[in-house]
This record gives structure tokens, C-alpha cells and sequence, in this order.
């Protein structure tokens, strides 16, 4: 009746996204940058246990390409010791995610949102404190 409501709800999802980004400061687009990570990431381990393999591909990439985003934006000036952990880490999840994409391991991603999460939590409460 509605044709594809998955397809419309994932445009209403980025049309949303970039509203909430245009007023956004920098903390604040970490974690808008987070919720779709953590959104997409639940996304790929779904594909991978039903055996949707493009779609797989596709939100692994989509997880890859936020971890991307994340690395560019730190301050490596500034950031000292810090930004280069966290680059680190973010390098460690975009290995993992093409090891589980590889070999369609659920498990790996499960690593890369414990990781994320806690990251994400560090995040938040610098955002508490600066509020």
C-alpha cells in the first residue's frame, strides 16, 4: 500500500539528521555522529543473522564511513594524548567491522559497540560537565 515504508523511513531518518546537525556544535555532532553509528551498527549485525548481505555491506560501509568522520574531526592539536587514543581506537572498530563484515561475525560487531559505547558515555558526561 505504501510501497517501500523502509526506504522513506531511512529518508526521513537522514532529512532528520540534517536538521538536528545544522544547529548543532562540534559536541553535539559527536554525538549525533554516535546515535547513527550505534543505530547503524544494530543494522548490520540484523542483516548479517538474516543473510541480507548487500545490506550488510552497505551499513558496515556506512560505520566505516562515521568512523571516518569521527577521526577527522579530533582536534590531534590540541586533543594531546587523548585525540590519538581515540583515533586509535576508532582505527581498532574499522578493522573489526571489516573482520566481521569478512567473516559475517555478529560477535565482532558486539566488540565494536561495547568499545563505542563507552567511548560515546565519555562524550556524553564531557557534555553534562560543559552544560
Amino acid at each position: 500500500m505504501y510501497g517501500n515504508n523502509q526506504e522513506g523511513f531511512g529518508q526521513y531518518q537522514q532529512s532528520d539528521l540534517a536538521i538536528q546537525a545544522a544547529g548543532a556544535n562540534p559536541h553535539q555532532l559527536v554525538l549525533i555522529l554516535f546515535k547513527g553509528l550505534m543505530d547503524e551498527l544494530v543494522r548490520a549485525k540484523s542483516h548479517i543473522a538474516a543473510r541480507r548481505f548487500e545490506r550488510k555491506v552497505t551499513s558496515v560501509n556506512k560505520c566505516i564511513d562515521i568512523l571516518n568522520a569521527l577521526t577527522s574531526a579530533l582536534d590531534f592539536e590540541n586533543g594531546g594524548e587523548l585525540a590519538l587514543t581515540l583515533a586509535n581506537l576508532y582505527d581498532y572498530c574499522v578493522y573489526r567491522l571489516y573482520d566481521a563484515s569478512h567473516k559475517l561475525s555478529i560477535e565482532s560487531i558486539e566488540e565494536v559497540e561495547k568499545i563505542l559505547s563507552n567511548i560515546r558515555e565519555g562524550w556524553e558526561k564531557m557534555g553534562q560537565q560543559n552544560g
